[in-house]
């Protein structure tokens, strides 16, 4: 079985954080909405109350309590409110913020400026024209027919008050702000998490590399002593190369974690360099060719880690064809950048796993740590200011690897 438990467990850990944001938002967002409803909702009877309020004050008797009715409709202070008759006459109103500029106590309609008269008189109108009040009242919930007489009625229009108006944005802005919070803490928990990863890499390496200084001092040793004693000078000439390997790869270690030192160096020198070593060491049924643009390229590079990027990029391939295919290694240029294309006829990548086959931890090998790629990539990118991405990939047909570096 493929083994991504590390990658799994990560990409649930990322979804269930998201899910907890979405849930919160969502919950928030439900709480504001039955808020402002239910604020909408009261404000809706207030106006019915102000309406019988007026209707009862417009038919009263001489016996009415005329100041119990007069407080309820001045008690109103917040709802924009206007009574019109049929004829679209407005006869008074309150609590509208006019465009002009006027006495607060300036509630005579006539007294008005024409534009302020005319701001009032566009409210009772409907988007196509001049609709009957009568029908207005019977579609819109913000008109209330009043009964003066039998046969004589006045219309309440009403707005919501401002504080309804900002409420109603209330949970979008809400809603924004949450978003940007978990975005922010996601960002800081994803970096924390990066920094922390970033860590451990340079504590390995740099241990690796510590841990591999001693043995390979005495295996120098060893081969001096095997020199001298007349062993096969075949068998300690090997030896020697095997040693002298060990020591490129603790000095492959210990540049992880600083910055390190580039230098011009010529593109299908590096690639010959590194791939010379790996064709003595896979299988003879694995075939290597390189097609190298004859113009060769200057490009800046850490030699020791650029040929690690091809050697684990080539063992990459190998693994995924099972020891038997054929790698073939591409070069060229374009406008700005190097490239080198390394393509494999092994098991392939399927699209959506494209970018995760970078993320430590990803493997689909029994063995292994699931750090090759994840290495390779900070390699060119991170210290060479470069790219690599899966260039095109068929489950069974192969894969295709890109790398871009900058031309000097």
């Amino acid at each position: 079985m493929p083994k991504i438990t590390l990658y799994e467990n990560q990409r649930i850990g990322r979804f269930l954080f998201l899910f907890i944001g979405v849930v919160a938002i969502i919950a928030v967002m439900l709480i504001s909405n039955n808020l402002v409803k239910a604020l909408a909702q009261q404000e809706r009877e207030r106006m019915n109350i102000w309406a019988n309020a007026t209707q009862r004050l417009a038919q009263a008797d001489t016996d009415a309590d005329f100041e119990f009715l007069l407080a309820i409709i001045e008690q109103n202070n917040s709802i924009p409110v206007m009574v019109a008759d049929e004829d679209f006459n407005i006869l008074q109103f309150r609590n509208f913020n006019l465009p002009d500029k006027h006495h607060p106590d300036e509630l005579i309609f006539e007294n008005l400026s024409e534009r302020n008269r005319r701001f009032l008189k566009d409210r009772l109108k409907a988007p196509g024209g001049e609709t009957p009040l009568r029908e207005m009242a019977g579609k819109n919930p913000h008109f209330i027919e009043v009964k003066v007489y039998d046969n004589i009625s006045q219309y309440i229009y009403y707005e919501d008050s401002i504080l309804l108006k900002r409420l109603s944005w209330y949970p979008y802005i809400q809603l924004g702000v949450m978003i940007f919070l978990v975005a922010i803490l996601y960002l800081a928990v994803v970096y924390t998490k990066r920094s922390e990863q970033n860590r451990v890499w340079v504590g390995l390496s740099k241990e690796t590399a510590h841990q591999l200084g001693t043995p390979i001092s005495s295996l120098m040793a060893w081969t001096q002593y095997l020199e001298l004693t007349g062993a096969d000078p075949e068998v300690t000439k090997e030896i020697d190369k095997d040693v002298k390997r060990l020591s490129v790869i603790a000095d492959r270690f210990s540049k992880i974690g600083s910055v390190p030192e580039l230098n011009l160096e010529y593109l299908n020198d590096a690639l010959t360099t590194s791939l010379d070593y790996m064709k003595n060491r896979i299988s003879g049924k694995v075939k290597i060719s390189m097609n190298l643009d004859p113009d060769d390229h200057g490009v800046m590079l850490s030699r020791p880690l650029f040929e690690w990027v091809m050697e684990n990029l080539a063992k990459n391939a190998v693994d995924a064809m099972d020891g038997e295919g054929e790698i073939d290694i591409t070069t060229g240029t374009d406008n700005k950048h190097a490239w080198i294309e390394v393509k494999d006829t092994g098991k392939g990548i399927a699209r959506k796993n494209y970018k995760t086959v970078f993320n430590p931890g990803y493997t689909t090998k029994k063995r292994g740590w699931g750090l090759g790629l994840t290495l390779v990539k900070r390699i060119i990118e991170e210290y060479h200011g470069g790219k690599i991405f899966v260039k095109s990939s068929e489950p069974g047909q192969g894969t295709t690897f890109r790398i871009e570096l900058p031309l000097c």
